[in-house]
C-alpha cells in the first residue's frame, strides 16, 4: 500500500527545521513531500539543503489549507494520504497501526491517530485529541477536549472506534476518496475543511475511526494564533457553509436558525469581554455567509440520511450543566 506522507508549509522554515527529523526518521515506509504554498522565506531551499530525500511540490500561490492540498496532491501518487501539519512530532511506528486498520478495513476511508499537546506531552491537543464529534447545531468537540478545557490522558481512550470527524493536523485518507469527493472545499480557505470532508464522507456511508496505537504531538496555532480574530471569522464563517451543504434537508433551516442565534449570542459575550475584534469577526462571518448561501446550498449532493450529531447541545451541557469530559457525554447519551 504506498503512502504519501504530504506536509503544507507556507514560510515554516523554523517548523521544518524542528519537525522534519522525526518524519523522516520515522516514515520509512512512506514518500514524503513538500507542498509550499508560494513562501517568501527560505523554506525550499532549507528543505533541499538539508532532506536531499524528500520531494518538493510548488504551489503557484499561497492557497491556503484546502486549496493547498488539492493543488499539491494533483502531483502525489500513493493509495494512501497521509497530510501532516508542518508543526506536528510523530513517534516511532506511528504509520504502521494506521497502514494496518486501511489493509484490514477496506470500508474505512479516513483515519486519525491520538493527537497530544507538544508543550503539554501528557494532554490532549485541542485540535483533534481522541477524536472529534459535532452537536446537533454544528459545535465540535472531541474525545479529551470540549471547547476550552483538555483532558489528561490516562489511557481512557486507547481504543480504536469511529468517530465522526478527523483533525486535519494529521489527517489520512485513501486516495480514492478523496478523488471521489473532490478533495477538500476551496471555499473554506482554511479552518474546518477537513471537518466538511467528514461529513460529505459521512452522509455517503465511508467510515472515520481514530486509532490509539499510533500518537503524534502538535504545537497548534502555529500558523494562525487561537486568539487571532482572522481565524474567529474562519471558524464562525465555515461552520455555517458547513451546515448548508451537509445537514439533512428537513433539518437545514431549522437547525441554522438556532445555531445563527447562538453565534450572535456568542458574539455578544466577545463585545462584553472586551473582545471587539473577535466580535467584528464574528458579524462578517454572518456577513460573508449570507453572500455564499446559495452558492454553498448548491454543492450539496443526495446522501444517505444518519444521524450526524452525537449530542444535542454540547454548548448546553458545557456552559450550564458544567459538563467538561466526554466519557459524561456519552454515558448521558447511552
Amino acid at each position: 500500500m504506498k503512502t504519501a506522507v504530504v506536509i503544507l508549509n507556507w514560510n515554516g522554515t523554523k517548523l521544518l527545521e524542528q519537525f522534519l527529523p522525526s518524519i523522516v526518521k520515522y516514515s520509512p515506509e512512506a514518500d514524503i513531500y513538500v507542498a509550499d504554498n508560494a513562501s517568501t522565506d527560505d523554506s525550499v531551499a532549507f528543505v533541499k539543503a538539508n532532506f536531499p530525500t524528500i520531494k518538493i511540490i510548488k504551489n503557484e500561490s499561497n492557497f491556503g489549507f484546502a486549496q493547498g492540498y488539492n493543488e499539491a496532491l494533483k502531483s502525489v501518487e500513493a493509495d494512501i494520504y497521509a497530510l501532516v501539519n508542518s508543526d506536528i512530532e510523530v513517534t516511532e511506528n506511528w504509520l504502521q497501526p494506521i497502514l494496518e486498520t486501511f489493509e484490514n478495513e477496506p470500508k474505512t476511508a479516513i483515519i486519525q491517530p491520538k493527537i497530544l499537546d507538544f508543550k503539554r506531552k501528557e494532554y490532549f491537543e485541542y485540535a483533534g485529541a481522541a477524536g472529534g464529534f459535532m452537536d446537533k447545531y454544528g459545535y465540535m468537540f472531541c474525545r479529551g477536549r470540549i471547547f476550552e478545557t483538555l483532558e489528561q490522558d490516562n489511557g481512557q481512550y486507547d481504543d480504536n472506534c469511529e468517530i465522526f470527524w478527523a483533525s486535519g493536523a494529521c489527517f489520512f485518507i485513501r486516495s480514492s476518496i478523496y478523488t471521489e469527493l473532490h478533495g477538500f472545499d476551496a471555499d473554506f480557505f482554511a479552518h474546518q475543511e477537513e471537518i466538511d470532508l467528514c461529513w460529505r464522507a459521512f452522509n455517503k456511508g465511508h467510515i472515520i475511526k481514530y486509532n490509539s496505537k499510533s500518537t503524534v504531538y502538535h504545537v497548534g496555532g502555529a500558523t494562525l494564533q487561537l486568539e487571532n480574530p482572522m481565524k474567529t471569522f474562519l471558524n464562525f464563517r465555515n461552520s455555517l457553509l458547513m451546515m448548508v451543504k451537509n445537514l439533512p434537508k428537513n433539518q437545514l433551516f431549522p437547525v441554522l436558525f438556532i445555531r445563527l442565534i447562538l453565534d450572535g449570542i456568542a458574539g455578544i459575550q466577545f463585545l462584553f469581554r472586551g473582545k471587539f475584534k473577535h466580535f467584528l469577526a464574528v458579524f462578517k462571518a454572518h456577513f460573508a455567509f449570507y453572500s455564499l448561501f446559495a452558492k454553498n446550498y448548491n454543492k450539496r449532493d443526495f446522501f444517505y440520511y444518519k444521524k450526524y450529531y452525537k449530542t444535542k447541545s454540547i454548548v448546553c451541557l458545557y456552559f450550564i450543566r458544567k459538563i467538561k469530559v466526554f466519557s459524561t457525554i456519552f454515558v448521558l447519551n447511552k
